[in-house]
């Protein structure tokens, strides 16, 4: 297979993914995950050639997106923690009674 059949190919599945994504089936949180990825990879490649400066403005802007994008994960553990944290308080009196 050649480079043109490999981006027919590419394209075909981006295409799948979109109608797939119009019919309740998508990936949109993915998508949503991969942008902020690439552009902290073009960041990387930026830094690679040579152009440290603006490689890492890149990287860092992709990061901050990213962690926009992953903020729901941080609350989830924030809650947990606080509930862990909480229980183990609760342990801890409920010992120090007896």
């Amino acid at each position: 297979m050649n480079n043109k059949n490999g981006l027919a190919v590419v394209l075909i599945g981006l295409g799948g993914l979109i109608i797939l994504g119009k019919f309740g089936f998508g990936l949109g949180t993915l998508f949503g995950l991969i942008v902020p990825i690439l552009v902290i990879l073009l960041g990387g490649v930026a830094w690679r050639n040579g152009n440290k400066l603006l490689g890492g403005i890149i990287a860092v802007i992709g990061g901050i997106i990213l962690l926009g994008k992953l903020s729901f994960l941080f609350v989830w553990i924030a809650a947990i923690a606080l509930i862990v944290f909480g229980l183990s308080m609760l342990r801890g009196q409920s010992r120090t009674r007896y």
